[in-house]
């Protein structure tokens, strides 16, 4: 069961590693105002996420809990190929909360790089609201920043 579990995780880290690849050339296509946009979306959703009992499930159905991940970041990926500006910021948005909260505390070492990865985005989303200054202070003082 170990060995299958193992396939399984590696299996999700590739779909993630595709994923996020179209994504982040997604966000560096962004014009720097989208961007911290984004980075505003993000925040929102990684704290909404937070306060779920499964954050790692956000977005999901209720009826479809039961499955090895949730379907937050299909969802998300499928928005963010919107031709629609805001779908599309919105659904980066979610698949970066959905993302962050599933690679979290993963404790298999195929997905760990995602985490990285992903945390590297977040930092960068960051700093873009660092240098417009006004919103820096909610992502310094966010309980949701983690």
């Amino acid at each position: 069961m170990h060995i299958v579990t193992r396939l399984i995780a590696m299996n999700r880290a590739r779909q993630l590693q595709r994923q996020f690849q179209e994504i982040e050339r997604s966000i560096h296509a962004l014009p720097g105002r989208s961007r911290a946009r984004l980075g505003t979306l993000t925040l929102r959703e990684i704290g909404q996420a937070s306060q779920c009992d499964f954050p790692h499930l956000y977005g999901t159905p209720p009826e479809d809990r039961y499955q090895p991940w949730g379907q937050g970041t299909a969802i998300g990926f499928t928005r963010a190929q919107s031709d629609n500006a805001e779908v599309a910021l919105r659904g980066i948005a979610l698949w970066l909360a959905v993302a962050y909260h599933e690679t979290k505390e993963s404790p298999h070492a195929s997905v760990q790089p995602q985490h990285r990865q992903l945390l590297r985005v977040l930092r960068e989303l960051k700093e873009v609201h660092h240098r417009d200054g006004d919103i820096a202070e909610q992502w310094m003082n966010s309980s949701a920043a983690a």
